[in-house]
């Protein structure tokens, strides 16, 4: 059967073998429903690649699916839906995004200390995994690399900060600072 396996690639050579033969034969297909989902030909194509290179990953790493075809549109299906939520929380938050060149009045510039100290102070009663999560997902590291750095599985390091972000918000709250 087209698109369907027996038994997954045995090496790493007939796993990019596999992947660039369903490349062929599906990919045109897949990235027509995509820009049917996303309405952008640009996003289309980068999410395209991306499920592809998801297969690849997985069948590299024996876990090829049963049916590529099937699951590569579940995938791709899953990263439109994800960016899509992404935009909708960019396109609401884009309002608070500071104006370039502008200065902050005196005013502006004491609350935004008060707040720095009061966030200071929140952090610094945090246990030590707690704050350093925080930290390095303010600097901008993925919930995986924060994860190894920590030492932990991706699940406990997002119910670490999960957990971590709720004490803050409640410290700040009780502050009156926020």
């Amino acid at each position: 059967m087209a698109g369907q396996w027996t038994s997954g690639p045995t090496t790493a050579a007939d796993a990019a073998a596999m992947a660039e033969r369903t490349f062929a034969e599906h990919g045109s297909q897949l990235r027509a429903r995509l820009i049917t989902i996303t309405r952008n030909e640009a996003a289309a194509e980068d999410l395209a690649q991306e499920a592809f290179l998801r297969l690849l990953r997985e069948a590299r790493e024996g876990r090829a699916p049963d049916d590529p075809v099937a699951w590569l549109h579940r995938v791709a299906a899953n990263l439109a839906a994800s960016r899509g939520r992404r935009l909708t929380v960019a396109d609401r938050r884009a309002g608070e995004l500071p104006l370039p060149g502008g200065v902050d009045s005196p005013e502006e510039s004491a609350v935004a200390r008060e707040e720095a100290a009061a966030l200071h102070s929140a952090l610094s009663v945090l246990a030590g995994d707690d704050r350093r999560a925080l930290l390095l997902a303010a600097h901008g590291y993925r919930g995986a690399e924060i994860a190894e750095q920590l030492g932990r599985s991706d699940g406990a390091t997002r119910t670490l900060l999960c957990r971590a972000r709720a004490k803050i918000r409640e410290r700040l709250l009780l502050s009156g600072a926020f």
